[in-house]
């Protein structure tokens, strides 16, 4: 009975020193974040800002009638107003942000979205000194802002090179968040180079770093203590934090800071075309082994691209020596190479390797709008169970199309359905081959392969983009 009980005990004792042992280590492991935070943080500030907003002039309550005398007459003219035009007084509206110093002489980086159209900035930094800041300059495009305030003695945080940062890596945020200053969250980098909707120019870091409203335009930290990114968007449902957070890396952030320091503007390198990912079915359709880079929906008139030689269903595979894995890898790479500088762009073009040499434009500030087709007259049904019209003179001119295309009147189940087409949308090309009118139209369609698919271009509403068509056998019976 003692032997059991002495095994038993032995056991135990083992368990437990194994258990004590592996806590050990995993405690080993995990980071320990005070002595950064106690580094870096005087050199996070606080932001908020003033801004000027007009209140809607009110009648009053009875045309005509006077407002009474006394202290409710004080109260009508104040909600009601007089009717004389006028506009009632402004209101100030402050909304709170984050930054961080990048330099002892006082500039502050912070994001665009923070201190849009603030009327004055105030830095609020860690020894609860209050500043106004001048506004240096500011890039909508890159969300980001720069900050100058006059002060002695300031904290700076270091910067490091986000093109060192590994997915899987420890960072650590420093903000705001709801107000709640000087906040500390921490995580991992999930992803690198990740493109969001409308922010075609920036390649976020996206972490699971907690980040909520007011952590905007605050750092986000490596384990070095340097500054990699600053902390931008969330991708939620509710408002809050949800695990996607994304950060704008510090390297792209320094090029638009000294553009800023220079001249106040951001110049980006502009290729002129746009562009869409190629899909598993559109990579069969363009004889392509497996889907990779960017294809070429539109041509822009009078771009670089055109003047190089660029054609719509062109595939660009590699930029200036860089892989485009995706279409989201080309905009920023474009975006940050110098405007004038002579580029190599290697493409795929029905199956052969090409090289395009391009000198590259300034990035304009308005985007190209195309307009979508209205009152088409009707034509024939085809194999592909749509019915087209050809392009009139005027919608040619309303859609900046100037030769080939054919309107979508109708379609029905089957093979366009499938594939995407939709009432309203102008097909340009089938199979690599421009459609100039409903004839050609009727031809190139009567002449698709079954099994196998093929590559269609069409123009709508938010612009040009390609759609994998195949017909199967039951429709083509």
């Amino acid at each position: 009975m003692r032997a059991k009980v002495a095994t038993h005990y032995s056991l135990y004792l083992g368990l437990l020193m194994f258990v004590m042992a592996f806590s050990s280590v995993n405690a080993r492991e995990l980071p320990d974040f005070t002595k950064l935070v106690e580094k870096n943080g005087a050199a996070v500030v606080n932001i908020s800002t003033t801004q000027k907003i007009k209140h809607p002039q009110t009648r009053k309550p009875f045309k005509g009638e006077q407002a009474p005398e006394g202290p409710f007459g004080d109260l009508f003219r104040h909600f009601f107003g007089e009717e004389d035009g006028r506009e009632f007084e402004d209101f100030d509206s402050k909304s709170l942000g984050s930054g961080f110093i990048i330099s002892k002489d006082g500039y502050v980086l912070t994001n665009y979205h923070v201190i849009k159209d603030a009327n004055e900035v105030i830095v609020r930094l860690s020894d609860r000194r209050e500043l106004v800041a001048d506004m240096i300059g500011k890039d909508m495009r890159s969300d980001i802002a720069l900050l100058k305030i006059e002060a002695d003695d300031l904290p700076v945080v270091r910067l490091g090179d986000s093109d060192k940062l590994k997915v899987g890596e420890w960072v650590l945020a420093i903000g705001s968040p709801f107000g709640f200053d000087y906040s500390v969250t921490a995580g991992i980098v999930s992803a690198k180079g990740r493109s969001l909707p409308r922010e075609n120019y920036v390649p976020f870091i996206q972490t699971d770093v907690a980040i909520n409203p007011g952590n905007s335009g605050g750092p986000l930290f490596n384990l070095d203590g340097k500054v990699i990114g600053i902390n931008s968007q969330i991708y939620s449902r509710t408002g809050g934090f949800m695990g996607l957070s994304f950060a704008i890396p510090i390297n792209m952030v320094m090029n638009v800071v000294e553009q800023l320091k220079g001249s106040g503007h951001v110049a980006r390198g502009w290729l002129g075309v746009l562009i869409q990912d190629v899909t598993r079915e559109l990579a069969e359709g363009f004889g392509m082994k497996k889907p990779r880079g960017a294809l070429v929906a539109k041509v822009l008139p009078d771009s670089p691209a055109e003047k190089s030689g660029f054609q719509v269903g062109d595939v660009v595979v590699e930029f200036d020596g860089k892989k485009i894995v995706r279409s989201s890898n080309l905009p920023p790479v474009v975006g940050l190479s110098p405007v004038g500088k002579d580029v190599n762009v290697k493409i795929l073009r029905k199956g052969n390797v090409k090289t395009l040499k391009v000198r590259l434009g300034e990035l304009p500030d308005d985007g190209a709008k195309v307009a979508m087709a209205e009152n088409p007259k009707v034509s024939e049904d085809s194999r592909i169970n749509v019915v087209v019209t050809d392009l009139t003179a005027e919608l040619r001119k309303k859609l900046d199309i100037k030769d080939n295309g054919v309107v979508v009147k109708s379609v029905t189940s089957g093979p366009a359905r499938r594939a995407g087409v939709r009432r309203g949308d102008v097909i340009l090309m089938i199979n690599n081959t421009d459609v100039k009118d409903t004839i050609q139209f009727k031809e190139i369609i009567d002449g698709l392969p079954v099994g196998k698919s093929v590559p269609l271009l069409v123009q709508r509403r938010g612009g040009p983009v390609f759609l994998a068509l195949k017909l199967v056998k039951e429709d083509d019976s």
